[in-house]
């Protein structure tokens, strides 16, 4: 015998093991493409990864190619690329959990010479 909350529970896992088994594949060039940029820009191993499905994902989304994605991105500072970076993946992120960063600047000012330890 089966009561109703068996049966929502049953269409509830139909729903989402359609969401949440949607494979996305992408060819292994463009995943090998701009995992090496953001290993070459100093970002350790899972970092690279996560950003480059991030990435990939956002490009399918826009309809923009990888290669033209990478050249476009290619020429940014470190300090651009990490906020262009921040807010792509603030998008895939719950808005209760957002991500940022603080660029430190050390300044040599005139007061700070003066001062005698």
């Amino acid at each position: 015998m089966t009561t109703s909350t068996d049966n929502t529970s049953e269409e509830m896992k139909k729903v989402l093991n359609k969401v949440y088994n949607t494979e996305i594949t992408f060819p292994s060039n463009q995943i090998d493409a701009v995992y090496g940029f953001f290993v070459k820009r100093g970002f350790n191993d899972q970092a690279a990864k996560s950003v480059s499905i991030i990435l990939l994902n956002q490009a399918r989304e826009d309809n923009i190619g990888v290669f033209q994605l990478l050249d476009k991105i290619r020429p940014l500072t470190d300090e651009q690329l990490m906020g262009l970076i921040t807010n792509v993946v603030n998008t895939y992120r719950n808005k209760t959990s957002v991500l940022g960063y603080k660029i430190v600047k050390h300044e040599e000012t005139l007061e700070s010479r003066n001062i005698v330890i």
